[in-house]
């Protein structure tokens, strides 16, 4: 993974995590120190442990039509607040909250981002990342 990739995932968690912090309740980081350190560790997170756990519940994935991801997401959030003093995450239904929020501004972003740069870059996006072609 080169760095503009995993600058670009660090920005995207950390937008999504911010706006997580803002409306979900539950969801809270004491200061800006603790917010930028727990958007880094679940980028980190997000570009590197997250993929393999995605591998292997595969078949619950896809028995839920996608809905399981949102689960992995949910603990990937919590593991985060279990690592990084000053953020919490008061309980799963607030983490389930918050992935469902960031999952839906990362649908956001990947339609908006091309209309914004009018670069096509959601099928670079999924080549790079998902191994899936055009």
């Amino acid at each position: 993974m080169d760095v503009s990739t995993l600058f670009f995932v660090w920005l995207a968690t950390a937008i999504g995590l911010g706006f997580a912090c803002l409306i979900v309740p539950g969801i809270k980081a004491e200061n800006l120190t603790a917010f930028a350190i727990a958007a880094c560790v679940l980028g980190l997170i997000n570009a590197f442990i997250r993929p393999v756990l995605w591998f292997l519940t595969m078949p619950l994935t896809v028995v839920s039509f996608g809905l399981f991801a949102l689960v992995i997401n949910a603990l990937m959030i919590m593991l985060t607040a279990s690592i990084v003093p000053g953020f919490e995450v008061k309980g799963f239904g607030s983490a389930f909250l918050g992935a469902l929020l960031m999952a839906l501004l990362g649908i956001i972003g990947l339609i908006a981002l091309p209309l914004l740069t009018g670069a096509d870059i959601n099928w670079y996006y999924y080549e790079q990342h998902m191994q899936m072609h055009p």
